[in-house]
């Protein structure tokens, strides 16, 4: 399994331009945010999506705290601004996943980490091996302490992937069609902004018309 992540790793490096070898932090320059965990960045000619290691953020449609995580971390790194991308592998959406570091000249600041500090998102504890575990479960347990962000209720709001969960199997269920990425659909088709978001996640990248990391604006 380590070998594969390696060798994954590796081709999306070769994509990228970069030599394959030891070094696998790239400079990227950042285009759009998707959501609390999720933006899109320009390397060279190259574009791509960069979901963010280690942490899972609210998703929109669940609401405030989904839109406080997505302005946080366009706050963290503002469009136009120069990251730096500590690559660790792709996932199955075809996103490079990274540990995203500002590269302002005075903070470089490692903004994953920053978001679970602040309460914008939860530590992924599933795929945690590659980050510094221990500096982000103590983030985690400083921010729950204070009850910043999702920490404002008791225990936490409802996990993102428990409310990824539970939106799959309603469309197992048949109360929520979720399409394959190789199907094409049309905004007109979607029914909703919420939809449009959760369907671009999902790799529909071809609703995003102008790449601005959000799909069927004119549904909002």
């Amino acid at each position: 399994m380590k070998h594969r992540t390696r060798l994954v790793l590796a081709l999306a490096l070769l994509q990228l331009g970069t030599p394959a070898r030891a070094e696998s932090t790239i400079t990227a320059t950042v285009l759009s945010i998707g959501d609390g965990d999720t933006l899109r960045v320009s390397h060279g000619s190259k574009r791509l999506t960069v979901r963010l290691a280690c942490i899972d953020a609210p998703e929109i449609s669940q609401g405030q705290q989904g839109l406080l995580a997505r302005d946080s971390l366009q706050q963290a790194v503002p469009l136009g601004s120069s990251v730096l991308l500590k690559l660790q592998t792709t996932d199955r959406y075809g996103r490079a996943v990274a540990e995203v570091i500002s590269d302002h000249p005075t903070n470089h600041r490692p903004i994953n980490l920053t978001l679970v500090a602040e309460g914008h998102a939860f530590v992924y504890r599933q795929y945690l091996h590659q980050c510094d575990a221990q500096a982000y479960l103590a983030a985690e347990a400083e921010a729950r302490s204070l009850q910043h962000g999702v920490w404002h209720v008791p225990g936490g709001i409802t996990r993102p992937w428990d409310y990824r969960a539970a939106r799959r199997q309603a469309g197992a269920n048949g109360s929520l069609a979720v399409p394959p990425p190789n199907r094409k659909l049309r905004c007109r088709d979607i029914g909703t902004y919420t939809k449009a978001q959760d369907l671009l996640r999902q790799g529909h990248t071809y609703l995003d018309a102008n790449d601005d990391g959000q799909a069927c604006e004119s549904l909002r």
